[in-house]
């Protein structure tokens, strides 16, 4: 049974307090969120005009050394109509460079819009048994539906001794200029499964006036720790929408 964390409390996620253990050869943190709905009067409803434009959440991992920062940025991605797209292939993950070590592609090269999730589950496992250790599993733009609404798989055992802390973290796009945010969002929760689908631990977020004018989330972080790893729940609200604003805290 997954233990349910508070704000701030840390666990091991290879074996718990009730003598579970867990296969970390390859964990799938989980975010799922849903988006308060409006509610509308009668002029509102009979004339529809005033449909909120949906949501769009990105979630971003960033892999951070012994000193707590990201040491490789990657590298410029360039398209052959000349367009360019930054922090490829470094030690961000996120809807522009989906795996790690390679970056790979963007969410749209992987997972096209209206691919099965049959096809989906596919291409994960090929990137998974070609030698990626990290997979970010697509763009969910609005949240819609149960279940998780964006994946990030790791191969935790394996990676490389230089990654000591992983921190997750979901950026509302264009939060601020469409005057979206975190206090409209419900049910928001990060959990982690490990290889065989067993839940090891789930963090919700519920309702706060802290989320209130929010519009990115530190969700929470993985790191070593004794020759294991734990988990920490953080639900840190801050009030850029932009992820890069984020980054130059942990960048050198």
């Amino acid at each position: 049974m997954a233990i349910n964390l508070q704000k701030g409390q840390t666990i091991d996620l290879r074996k718990n307090d009730r003598g579970e253990t867990f296969d970390l050869s390859q964990v799938t943190i989980g975010l799922g969120w849903d988006v308060k709905q409006k509610e509308n009067g009668f002029l509102s409803k009979l004339f529809g005009g005033s449909n909120e434009e949906e949501y769009d959440l990105d979630v971003i991992a960033f892999l951070l050394d012994s000193n707590g920062k990201v040491a490789n940025l990657g590298r410029d991605l360039t398209f052959s109509n000349g367009n360019k797209v930054g922090l490829h292939g470094g030690d961000v993950v996120y809807f522009n460079s989906m795996t790690y070590p390679s970056g790979t592609g963007t969410s749209n090269m992987l997972f096209p819009e209206g691919a099965s999730k049959y096809t989906m589950q596919q291409k994960i496992n090929q990137l998974l048994n070609n030698g990626e250790l990290i997979v970010h599993t697509g763009d969910n733009l609005t949240g819609e539906g149960d279940g998780d609404d964006e994946q990030i798989i790791i191969k935790l055992d394996a990676l490389p001794a230089k990654i000591e802390k992983i921190i997750f973290l979901v950026c509302i796009y264009q939060g601020i200029s469409k005057n979206q945010q975190f206090g409209k969002v419900e049910n928001a929760f990060i959990r982690a499964c490990d290889k065989n689908n067993k839940e090891i631990a789930k963090y919700t977020l519920s309702n706060s006036p802290e989320l209130e004018n929010k519009h990115s989330l530190i969700f929470g972080e993985t790191y070593r720790h004794n020759g294991g790893w734990k988990f920490r729940a953080i639900g840190e609200p801050l009030h850029t929408d932009n992820f890069v604003d984020i980054l130059k805290k942990y960048v050198n």
